[in-house]
């Protein structure tokens, strides 16, 4: 007989054996004690986290012919036969392949007839996920009413695409991706029994290129195993996985955070010319500086590195601020190398891109003690001679641990929002422009451009004039009026409500601006107060 893989002869036989899936195994072990057995079941979770290994222990519990209270036994024939995938009651299916509504009429013709040796038929189809909408439609009636001696166990990797109307006809289970220290435990367990000497670093790294399935770390051992022997080294470890050596993932992370870009391109072209896989190296520098962030935000226990490891990266993260280190690990953890899994480019860029950041980032701040004061027009309070001061504007101040010193910038000066209606008609065209192409049609500029004008300024309500009614009662409506309020806000910085009123065209109110003197309108523009004005013959 062939020998088997190791994720198949390690396979857990009973609940007590699954790994890492404690909530899902004690619900299920009470059910069984207790008798309370659900006719449907729906495993969801990450690949390789247990989800068909636990609906055929829960196939063999339910059949078992063994008097104990601990089931399954796995000594009785039902459970040996279920274990040698010979139990004639244990169909698996496989929705990949098997999608169609023709495949589930056949499960539903031959799911009345009865068990042939077990007392329950147990149905587990994996990749549920995979059937097309009439193939579900078919299986919806035999899931809300199946034969008593029918149980269904439904498995998926992508739970959110399965119909709320099977998920409603099922008992959930979410199975979680499986922690490293749940990973090193199971493959410390199966060196012990395989005669393979491994030390803790080399299952650790095993465990986190699996990416928390616990099938893929099996299968990454056998293979290191076949080609190394019982006795393999760390190098040789990381050689077989594509990966580098930490030190080479430490050094180029150094050479990020100080912005020396040749030595940085040194590092990434000398990793590419030893023939290893960027995609893994780049994830272990991720990995790196996401461990570097939980150290910047006093969080080392969530680093997951060793204790010397960690007291360097406290030294390396006190030279970087939060700001910069989010963002270089959001560079680098959005690479994507499908399109060449061997260029350098991509890291390249990236980290040109890194060394820009103090360049790009915004540093502008204004001092309280020097507000700005905005022209304003219908206020009956004094104002200064100067009406306007500018403000020097620097870059903002930091810790020596984190930022260069401070450097002086241009001056400028900041308006504030306007506040009254002469300001926001003299702003009218702006804004009317920015709702270019808003609106259920794009064409929220239109109806605005020439039907409407600013007519008062009541508190926060901005009151508009419409020409023609059909224009009014477009705006008026609650969705054009929400998009025409947002974008008042935007452009005027001021949270204004919008009343709608209907202002005949050839009786619309010439405004004040149009009936002032050019010199007078050129002096408010400039800043100037009218203290008082004589209405027009």
């Amino acid at each position: 007989m062939a020998s088997q893989v190791f994720y198949r002869k390690w396979r857990p036989r009973t609940l007590a054996q699954v790994v890492g899936q404690e909530p899902v195994t004690k619900t299920l072990a009470n059910a069984l004690t207790t008798g309370r057995v659900a006719h449907a079941y729906l495993f969801c979770g990450p690949r390789g986290t247990g989800k068909t290994s636990t609906g055929r222990i829960l196939a063999k519990a339910i059949n078992c012919l063994s008097d104990d209270q601990e089931k399954p036994c796995n000594s009785c024939s039902m459970c040996q036969a279920i274990n040698e995938g010979r139990a004639l009651d244990l169909v698996e299916i496989d929705g990949a392949s098997n999608r169609g509504i023709d495949e589930i009429r056949d499960l539903r013709e031959k799911i009345n007839f009865a068990p042939i040796s077990a007392k329950y038929k147990v149905y587990i189809i994996d990749e549920v996920h995979m059937l097309t909408e009439p193939a579900f439609n078919a299986l919806l009636k035999t899931l809300e009413e199946p034969p008593p001696h029918a149980i269904f166990v439904l498995a998926t990797t992508e739970i959110h695409k399965i119909p709320l109307t099977i998920l409603s006809r099922c008992q959930r289970f979410d199975f979680r991706r499986l922690t490293k220290i749940d990973m090193v435990g199971k493959l410390q367990d199966i060196c012990e029994h395989e005669g393979i000497r491994a030390e803790s670093q080399v299952l650790d790294l095993i465990a986190r290129a699996a990416t928390g399935s616990l099938r893929d770390a099996e299968n990454l051992l056998e293979q290191i195993f076949l080609q190394y022997g019982s006795d393999f080294s760390l190098t040789q470890v990381s050689e077989k996985l594509g990966l580098s050596s930490d030190a080479r993932i430490y050094e180029l992370a150094k050479h990020i955070l100080n912005k020396d870009i040749s030595a940085g391109l040194a590092t990434i072209n000398s990793v590419s010319s030893d023939g290893l896989d960027l995609r893994q190296f780049n994830q272990g520098l991720v990995e790196y500086l996401r461990g570097l962030l939980m150290v910047k935000a006093g969080a080392p226990d969530t680093a997951d590195f060793p204790q010397d490891v960690v007291s360097e990266m406290k030294q390396l993260a006190a030279s970087v601020s939060m700001t910069d280190l989010s963002k270089v690990i959001k560079l680098f953890a959005q690479i994507d190398f499908r399109a060449d899994s061997q260029s350098t480019l991509s890291m390249e860029l990236a980290l040109v891109d890194c060394s820009l950041l103090a360049a790009e980032r915004p540093q502008k701040v204004i001092s309280k003690e020097k507000a700005v004061i905005a022209p304003t027009i219908d206020t009956d309070e004094p104002r200064p001679d100067n009406t306007v001061q500018q403000q020097e504007v620097t870059e903002a101040e930091s810790p020596a641990s984190e930022e260069p010193p401070t450097t002086k910038i241009a001056q400028a000066a900041i308006p504030q929002p306007p506040q009254s209606i002469e300001q926001i008609r003299q702003h009218w065209g702006e804004f009317v422009n920015a709702c270019r192409g808003m609106g259920s049609s794009g064409n929220l500029d239109a109806l605005l451009r020439s039907a409407c004008e600013a007519v008062a300024l009541e508190d926060d309500t901005l009151v508009l004039g419409f020409y023609w009614d059909f224009q009014r009662a477009k705006v008026e409506d609650r969705k054009y009026r929400h998009l025409v309020e947002k974008k008042l806000q935007d452009v005027f910085g001021v949270p204004y409500r919008v009343r709608c009123i209907l202002t005949p065209k050839n009786k619309a109110p010439k405004t004040q601006q149009q009936a002032r003197d050019p010199l007078v309108n050129e002096a408010v523009k400039m800043g100037a107060r009218i203290i008082e004005e004589e209405p027009n013959e």
